[in-house]
């Protein structure tokens, strides 16, 4: 290998090893861990994979072909870990977490073991390649444009606030965006190497890697906010008062005038997409200007409102009345409104008569 090949090889594989070591760490060693953290740690890992593979297939031909298939086969878990980090980064950290970030990982695996065994590279070379019959190279390239496209549908409203400019982007959102352009920078890389070189796809990743990691220490250091998992704390990131005052008559108008609250099912987010602003701005909105969280609030309106059918109402149950207030359970029901009433709702009803 002579001095160019040299350099080339060093370079390309730089991103991939340090891409490997930091997936490791944002997994292991890095404090305040959490889902995201992890999702982050898995796209690196995945595309480090990828490229480390595409590094020694390029200057050492004779590698492994099982290693050639992993590589290949890690690009259908980069589009799903790309989707699964940047969905996380958008929900309330204090909404339940759901186990339905299985559903995009489970059966890419499956999927990948299947072709693994029917299909091993060594035998099936040619549906590998870039070619015109490489139907699962095809596949796997379609399977990660598809999974850029969802990702980018996610955080369209950031695209709005970038050409529209009707609003400050905020630093997460910037970094979300980083993300994405990264990766989608590295999908054309290796979807038009046949027309370069096929160690494009390394380089970029590499050059795209330490440019994601400039911007991340440059902004840290302009301003403390984490960008890797979500927010502890809103700290400086204050609703402006206009703003306040607008969310507030939305949520007076869907909660007084169309009952929103009678809604059993109503989750943070589906509510944030009403009022028209971002899940965790109005998480923010409901801890940081009325010091009450999301529950709380849905809460005390469903309260009120079964307080009103309990002094009016002889016909329906205690149980029916919660029911028709938005009350999934009976046994949520009376512990909210003993929370709120100092009684149960049978002894409220006593107390009236």
């Amino acid at each position: 290998m002579n001095f160019e090949s040299q350099l080339l090889f060093f370079f390309s594989a730089l991103g991939a090893f340090n891409g490997l070591f930091l997936s490791l760490y944002f997994a292991f060693l890095i404090k305040n861990r959490n889902r995201n953290t992890f999702f982050l740690a898995a796209l690196l890992f995945v595309i480090s994979i990828r490229v480390t593979k595409s590094v020694f297939l390029t200057f050492y031909s004779n590698i492994s072909s099982s290693f050639i298939q992993v590589g290949l086969t890690a690009c259908l878990l980069i589009g799903p870990f790309l989707y699964l980090y940047i969905s996380s980064s958008l929900e309330e950290r204090n909404s339940k977490k759901s186990n339905k970030w299985l559903l995009h990982v489970v059966p890419i695996i499956i999927v990948m073991v299947i072709l693994g065994y029917y299909y091993p590279y060594l035998e099936y070379k040619y549906l590998w390649q870039r070619r015109y019959n490489g139907y699962l190279n095809w596949l796997i390239y379609v399977q990660w444009f598809v999974y850029i496209i969802l990702t980018a549908i996610k955080i369209k409203f950031v695209f709005k606030k970038i050409f529209l400019k009707r609003k400050q982007i905020e630093d997460q959102d910037f970094w979300l965006v980083s993300i994405l352009l990264g990766i989608t920078f590295i999908f054309i890389a290796y979807l038009t190497s046949g027309y370069t070189s096929y160690i494009v796809g390394a380089l970029s990743f590499s050059f795209t890697f330490y440019l994601l990691i400039t911007i991340w220490i440059f902004k840290r250091k302009k301003q403390k906010s984490h960008y890797l998992s979500r927010p502890i704390k809103y700290a400086n990131r204050k609703i402006e008062p206009s703003e306040v005052e607008n969310i507030s008559k939305k949520l007076g108008v869907l909660f007084e005038e169309k009952e929103l609250h009678k809604n059993s099912d109503l989750k943070l987010p589906e509510l944030a997409q009403l009022v028209d602003v971002k899940t965790h701005y109005l998480s923010q909105y409901f801890n940081d200007n009325i010091n009450k969280s999301f529950a709380t609030y849905l809460n005390e309106y469903r309260i009120s409102s079964a307080i009103k059918m309990i002094e009016s109402n002889n016909l329906l149950t205690i149980e029916a009345i919660g029911n028709e207030c938005g009350f999934r359970s009976n046994s949520s029901f009376y512990s909210a409104f003993k929370k709120v009433k100092g009684l149960t709702p049978a002894q409220y009803k006593k107390s009236l008569k």
